[in-house]
């Protein structure tokens, strides 16, 4: 019996060893849904497409490819989010939309939409299949485009054409992973070496292009004498065993790596696209060295921008420098990053009260008490701050966010898509109220597929970020407050514990008892809602905003918010002006 094109797709995506596809099936999607249960694939039936997104944009950015899929209409418009994430974090990862029936197209059908228009703008290659002599084609140069470009390749799938009788096409229907070796020329490594050469004081900034490199980095620093900061996606790759390290900056950072990037006479950019422009130095000079050629200069003014590979870049350059043998400015940036550590380390000691546990203390605790080779997710907002700032790189750990396209309430369906590769590795989401709620269905595929996902919830009881926003900006917070759930017993409900911690004094043995429990287990910590994270650079304008909106916060009768805003931030306010 012939084979339909539905099956000869999950052939050639057994071939590139596609392991699962995340999906909700309906009509249009039957068909594949019905070839991958023939296939070695698993179809993972996720109750939401964003969380299936989300956690094939995990699986990508943890092992190189995923693939999800979403019917027609609705069920692919449900995948725009986590397909947007993966683009923008330039993860590989093939997206199989299908749609309503080829005839029906351009009639205003039930639930048609336009893919093309669609996912023109988060994709690298966006094609629809009309025709059996289009299938193998298509889906191989997808999928090339989407590994070599690292983002996403969308294709178009009409639920009538999966059903066809599949031809063999004439061109190659393998997938051609190549690795090649792109470093600056021999001139323009010596215009570098030159520039190293004569700059007295150097520091070292490193984004997730720096992210095979780490070896490579540290010698760098310890030749050129060079403290070295990073971006929170560089963090886990570039922090372990880095005795030159100075933190990270950007909104969520420390102003240990913006006093080390400022005040030197020279800034090495490596392999970062760091997007807050009012975090980079303006009056030193600045060299930026990235893979990517149209990504120079568009974050800061530049002495020099060259194309390559973090470690073949280094590696080419070493051999041109002089040895720096003065260490007194990077000894100066060690020390300030000595006393930055040890005012993170005073909200650790103050472990806040009754229901306004301290944030920065759990996830001091849950960094103790986590393996060296965890996977941690993170929710956009102020999980990213308690990530950011107190959970350490082993060198082994890896930490998935939505941290350049800052969507809510990813946490939770990156550790399915983290759990289903991995299985063999602790996985755990730090979830914020806010963003749990928002795809709290999918709590029931984590039990659904029994995957032992550890869920620690920073219960602020409010949308904590965007209450800061609007302070800082001179305005009361106004409907940022939540009322929740109770979301240990909706873990119940799901399947799994759910344990609720109130006070500070029961925090290190719930976490020890969730992590140490052979499955998914849900963590409900009520935090401070007042705990805020300022960044490592607080401007005039913030200042006056906060006394702004605290101002009129006690003129609207909350004294008590306002009073206690104030006092739980003081310490971290005074340490950084």
């Amino acid at each position: 019996m012939a084979k339909n094109i539905a099956e000869q797709i999950v052939e050639m995506l057994e071939n590139a060893n596609v392991k699962r596809i995340y999906a909700v099936t309906g009509d249009s999607l039957n068909h594949l849904n019905i070839a991958v249960k023939k296939s070695s694939i698993e179809w993972i039936h996720v109750r939401h497409e964003e969380a299936g997104a989300y956690a094939a944009a995990a699986e990508a950015e943890l092992d190189g490819f995923a693939v999800c899929a979403g019917s027609c209409g609705p069920g692919h418009v449900h995948l725009i989010n986590g397909v947007y994430e993966a683009h923008r974090s330039h993860v590989p990862m093939l997206v199989i939309a299908s749609s309503i029936p080829s005839d029906e197209m351009g009639m205003d059908y039930f639930q048609e939409t336009n893919t093309i228009k669609l996912f023109d703008d988060c994709s690298h290659y966006n094609q629809m299949i009309t025709r059996p002599e289009q299938v193998q084609r298509t889906v191989q140069t997808a999928i090339q485009h989407a590994i070599s470009k690292k983002g996403v390749a969308v294709i178009g799938l009409p639920g009538d054409v999966s059903e066809l009788n599949a031809e063999e096409a004439t061109t190659s229907n393998k997938v051609f992973k190549t690795n090649p070796i792109i470093r600056p020329s021999d001139e323009e490594l010596n215009q570098l070496a030159d520039l190293v050469n004569e700059s007295k004081k150097v520091t070292i900034y490193c984004g997730i292009g720096a992210e095979n490199a780490n070896t490579e980095v540290v010698e760098l620093s310890k030749y050129l004498k060079a403290p070295v900061g990073y971006s929170f996606r560089g963090k886990m790759a570039i922090q372990p065993n880095n005795p030159n390290e100075v933190g990270l900056t950007g909104l969520l950072g420390l102003p240990s790596a913006y006093h080390a990037m400022h005040e030197a006479d020279l800034l090495i950019l490596l392999g970062t696209d760091f997007p807050y422009q009012k975090f980079m130095p303006v009056k030193n000079k600045i060299v930026q060295i990235d893979e990517s050629p149209e990504r120079l200069g568009r974050r800061a003014k530049l002495e020099l921008g060259l194309a390559g590979d973090v470690k073949e870049t280094i590696k080419a350059l070493l051999p041109l420098l002089n040895e720096k043998t003065d260490v007194h400015f990077l000894n100066q940036q060690l020390e300030f990053y000595e006393k930055v550590k040890e005012t993170q380390l005073t909200y650790v000691k103050d472990f806040g009260k009754e229901n306004a546990i301290q944030p920065e203390f759990v996830a001091h605790t849950l960094d103790k008490l986590a393996k060296k080779d965890t996977i941690f997710t993170v929710d956009t907002g102020m999980c990213c701050v308690w990530g950011a700032r107190y959970i350490t790189g082993t060198g082994e750990r890896k930490m998935l966010g939505s941290f350049n396209h800052g969507s809510m309430a990813n946490a939770m369906p990156m550790a399915i898509g983290a759990s289903l590769a991995h299985p063999e590795r602790q996985v755990i989401a730090m979830c914020g109220d806010g963003g749990l709620s928002m795809l709290l269905g999918d709590m029931a595929t984590i039990f659904q597929y029994k995957l032992p996902v550890k869920l620690i919830v920073f219960n602020n009881r409010a949308l904590g970020m965007v209450k800061l926003e609007m302070e800082v900006g001179g305005m009361p917070d106004n409907e940022t407050d939540m009322i929740n759930p109770d979301f240990g017993m909706i873990a119940q409900a799901m399947g799994y514990p759910g344990k609720n911690v109130h006070k500070p004094e029961e925090v290190e043995a719930a976490i020890k008892e969730c992590l140490e429990y052979n499955g998914p287990y849900l963590l409900n910590i009520f935090t401070n809602p007042n705990a805020l994270a300022l960044p490592p650079k607080i401007e005039f304008e913030q200042v006056v905003g906060m006394t702004k909106s605290m101002a009129q916060l006690m003129l609207g009768g909350k004294m008590e918010e306002a009073l206690d805003t104030v006092k739980t931030n003081y310490k971290h306010i005074k340490g950084l002006l």
